[in-house]
């Protein structure tokens, strides 16, 4: 007689070993909306930064070698005036008397810094402030490229595009793109516009003294006027003319003058 017991041994399949289950793998939760708006903003802003350093650097390129048509300065004073006196001529067309007295009047070492004036920034600050320490290459990319007005956005974009200017263009070029935006009169901008305005001459044929005294109502041409100087005009101008002989004569003028 077999028992029942063993015929259950013979007849049923051996039960499988034993095996820990696995315990299921929670699914990671989906980033909430915050989340992923917030790493799309990250993305389109670094998109948006990139764009805007290579549009500005094209931008720089570009003017470094084309004539440069308006400012956003021009454009708001010829709103504001009903149009302004405005005519580019190449830096050959300009009178090397004024070429050095806008150096002199304006930034003296402008041959001598990429850029920034080191010197002039620390005496600045020695003096608390009260003297200016912006170069003939600052006011060129603010002239040309930004917008007039006090703000820390357009100071820290200047302090960006200076230095990216200084090291495409050539020292004759800054002062040549400076020479044809900067204003010297109330709706009177460039060096051609500023000697028939004023002198009735072309750029050209500006004398000494005459440069000398366009240089004088820099930077401020709309309470200065060099056909009518004031007294503090004409003794601006003295002190001009000799800060040009001076840069002539120790060679301060070598980065742009033939």
């Amino acid at each position: 007689m077999t028992r029942k017991s063993d015929s259950q041994s013979v007849l049923e399949p051996p039960s499988p070993p034993h095996r820990p289950r696995r315990s299921a793998r929670k699914a990671a939760p989906p980033p909430s909306r915050l989340r992923w708006g917030i790493g799309l903003l990250r993305r389109w802003l670094l998109r948006g930064g990139v764009a805007v350093i290579v549009l500005i650097l094209g931008w720089v390129l570009a003017y470094g070698f084309v004539p440069v048509p308006t400012t956003a300065h021009i454009l708001g004073e010829s709103r504001r005036l009903g149009g302004v006196d405005h005519d580019w001529v190449p830096i050959e067309d300009v009178s090397i008397h004024l070429q050095r007295a806008v150096v002199a009047a304006e930034d003296a070492n402008f041959c001598l810094h990429w850029g920034f004036d080191m010197v002039a920034i620390r005496d600045a600050i020695a003096d608390g402030g009260t003297r200016g320490a912006s170069t003939i290459s600052q006011q060129t990319v603010k002239n040309t490229f930004l917008w007039h007005g006090r703000s820390w956005l357009r100071k820290a974009l200047e302090a960006m595009i200076t230095p990216v200017m200084e090291l495409v263009w050539s020292k004759r070029r800054v002062l040549e793109v400076y020479l044809n935006v900067a204003e010297f009169g109330e709706g009177v901008f460039g060096a051609e516009a500023a000697a028939r305005h004023h002198f009735g001459v072309t750029a050209a044929d500006l004398t000494g003294r005459q440069a000398a005294l366009l240089a004088a109502v820099l930077p401020n041409p709309r309470e200065r006027d060099p056909s009518a100087p004031s007294g503090f005009v004409d003794r601006r101008a003295n002190a001009i003319t000799d800060g040009a002989a001076t840069i002539a004569a120790d060679g301060r003028d070598g980065c742009f003058a033939n």
